[in-house]
């Protein structure tokens, strides 16, 4: 490979898929890793079907609550329309685990020993699409606040690496406290919710590079939320925890105070 043209064919989808909508406040949701979808040139990267719906290709249940969050607060999103495996949108692109050699022991044989020319044209192809999708949608919301807010949603596997993860809910974070200390303290007034304070991953951690490059980097009111995916993996389970993000949302998002750029 040694363009984006060798990565999607004419009729392949877009890298990104657009929710718009009116937006009722200056906020953008994203979902870095919205889909399991794999060029069809490359023959799913030699994964097996099986492989191919677990969190190994995709944050299951993020798109369905990032789907049902924009209905219910009438926010725009981006999602990505490609794989992690190809991939990972959310990570540096000189990190080695944005074209994932394997994931939780699961080999991908598609990306062993890729070029700098391979790594290269899946960017152009499907990464940095989505990231300035994401960046004109900020851009688009701009005209209503100078500092609209980025919201992100992922999930997370139960068990990895054999330890059980206890947490229902994870919040993630690093400087800005704006968006996800109320948050927690809202979540936590459940009792019979496990929310955790940068768990099971770290906010200040540098994989986190939606939130970082877009939001954090730019002073934006932002936050990261991961959700433990047996509690999304049905539409049921998808449309509870969307309605339990933007019962705590609503109110944290309408403060018009929000939209300023933040200093430490």
């Amino acid at each position: 490979m040694t363009d984006e043209n060798s990565v999607l064919d004419p009729g392949d989808p877009l890298p990104f898929d657009i929710l718009a909508v009116e937006p009722s406040m200056p906020v953008l949701l994203v979902c870095d890793h919205a889909s399991s979808r794999i060029p069809a040139r490359f023959h799913n990267l030699g994964v097996s079907a099986e492989d191919m719906k677990t969190h190994c290709a995709l944050d299951i249940g993020a798109s369905a609550v990032t789907r049902s969050l924009s209905r219910s607060l009438g926010l725009p999103a981006v999602l990505a329309g490609y794989s992690r495996l190809v991939v990972d949108c959310n990570r540096r692109l000189d990190d080695p685990t944005a074209f994932p050699a394997s994931i939780d022991g699961v080999v991908i044989p598609g990306n062993q020993e890729l070029t700098h020319a391979d790594r290269q044209a899946r960017a152009d192809a499907l990464y940095w699409p989505y990231h300035h999708a994401v960046r004109d949608q900020l851009g688009v919301l701009e005209s209503i606040a100078k500092a609209p807010a980025l919201v992100a949603i992922h999930s997370f596997v139960p068990i990895r690496a054999g330890k059980h993860r206890p947490w229902d809910i994870g919040v993630l974070w690093d400087t800005d406290p704006r968006v996800p200390v109320p948050l927690i303290e809202g979540l936590r007034k459940d009792r019979d919710l496990v929310v955790g304070d940068n768990e099971p991953y770290s906010g200040k951690h540098i994989h986190d590079f939606t939130v970082d490059h877009h939001a954090e980097a730019e002073g934006l009111p932002h936050v990261s939320i991961e959700i433990r995916q047996d509690l999304v993996d049905t539409d049921e389970g998808a449309e509870h925890w969307a309605e339990v993000l933007a019962s705590q949302l609503r109110t944290i998002l309408s403060d018009a105070d929000l939209y300023t750029h933040w200093t430490t």
